[in-house]
């Protein structure tokens, strides 16, 4: 993985931002959320005068040796399955690309399968699925950093063509005890706040993947650096989805965080460049318990929490277009100077 340098934002803007959101046709801060995404996206792009060009999704697909643990009711073919589906256009995640007009891609980052070539499936499989990391690291250090870079070089494909906000989705029977571990190891969570039902565990279920965790986390307790941490209790397509953020940040793209396993692979980059944050909107948060643990750990806010906790990207669709709406707010909205209207 070639080491990607996030630039701290350019503040100098600042108050003609604040002037210009002030000086529209509203009390003061009468749009809420809207208001501060509008203005971290002016701020992103140093400019007055936002646009969002050429919104791209990009769902990475990956296997889990944990899934050996008994940590899932689904078995692990469903994660090709899911992938097949995302093909034919039938997931979720399908549905609401299509209603935003926002440009859906899928990679193989790591499935524990053998697809046939097709342009609609971007081939970035390191391996056929992670090892089991209750026994042993998920992955190496060189799989880790080549499934980053990969992340990175898709990124740099989509800014090339235009795109300037991206948000991920992932599919991955096993990553959300995979999230929940990292959750544990890089914000110092305990595991059984970190983990809930994930494909449909019942209560039973989620106290089994905490004492999975448990015992992996005390196995693996001398590992403390931010890209071994994720090497070890990671996925592909955590990793995959690290190193795209880290380079879309650093080309100044708007970063769409989804849930709970999207925002796990950003507690990498986090630990990794805590800059990256400044480019970040979270769209929902999940209704897996361990979300809001993150949420709150990096102290930030997500813009929807109606009880999503699907994946796929699905939470980043939903809220794109209350990101439009802040931008068109900024551009469109009459100030009151502009229609005569009295500001006292």
């Amino acid at each position: 993985m070639q080491e990607t340098q996030i630039k701290v934002l350019d503040r100098t803007l600042d108050q003609a931002i604040t002037e210009k959101i002030n000086g529209k046709t509203k009390p003061l801060g009468s749009l809420g959320q809207l208001e501060t995404v509008g203005a971290q996206i002016c701020r992103i792009q140093h400019t007055l005068q936002p646009k969002l060009e050429e919104p791209a999704i990009l769902v990475c697909a990956g296997d889990h040796g944990i899934t050996q643990e008994g940590i899932s009711p689904f078995p692990q073919e469903v994660t090709f399955q899911m992938v097949m589906n995302f093909l034919a256009g039938g997931a979720a995640i399908n549905v609401f690309s299509r209603q935003h007009n926002i440009n859906l891609l899928v990679a193989d980052t790591g499935v524990n399968f053998d697809f046939e070539s097709t342009p609609q499936l971007l081939n970035k499989k390191v391996a056929k699925g992670t090892r089991n990391f209750a026994v042993e690291p998920a992955m190496s250090i060189d799989q880790c950093k080549q499934a980053m870079q990969n992340g990175a070089d898709m990124v740099t494909k989509l800014h090339q063509e235009g795109t300037n906000i991206i948000g991920f989705g992932e599919m991955g029977i096993g990553n959300t005890t995979s999230a929940a571990a990292l959750l544990c190891k890089y914000a110092g969570v305990q595991p059984e706040q970190a983990c809930g039902a994930g494909t449909g565990l019942d209560q039973k279920g989620i106290q089994h993947k905490a004492e999975v965790i448990e015992k992996a986390l005390k196995l693996h307790q001398a590992i403390t650096s931010p890209l071994e941490i994720l090497a070890c209790f990671g996925g592909f397509e955590t990793a995959t989805i690290c190193g795209a953020m880290l380079k879309a940040a650093e080309l100044k793209m708007i970063i769409m965080v989804d849930g709970f396993i999207v925002t796990s692979a950003l507690l990498a980059a986090h630990a990794m460049q805590p800059q990256i944050l400044d480019y970040c909107i979270f769209t929902h948060q999940s209704n897996e318990q361990g979300h809001q643990h993150m949420l709150s750990f990096l102290r930030v806010n997500a813009l929807l929490n109606i009880g999503m906790r699907l994946g796929e990207g699905t939470g980043a669709a939903v809220a794109y277009p209350l990101i439009q709406s802040a931008v068109a707010f900024i551009n469109e909205m009459s100030s009151f100077a502009d229609a005569g209207v009295s500001n006292r």
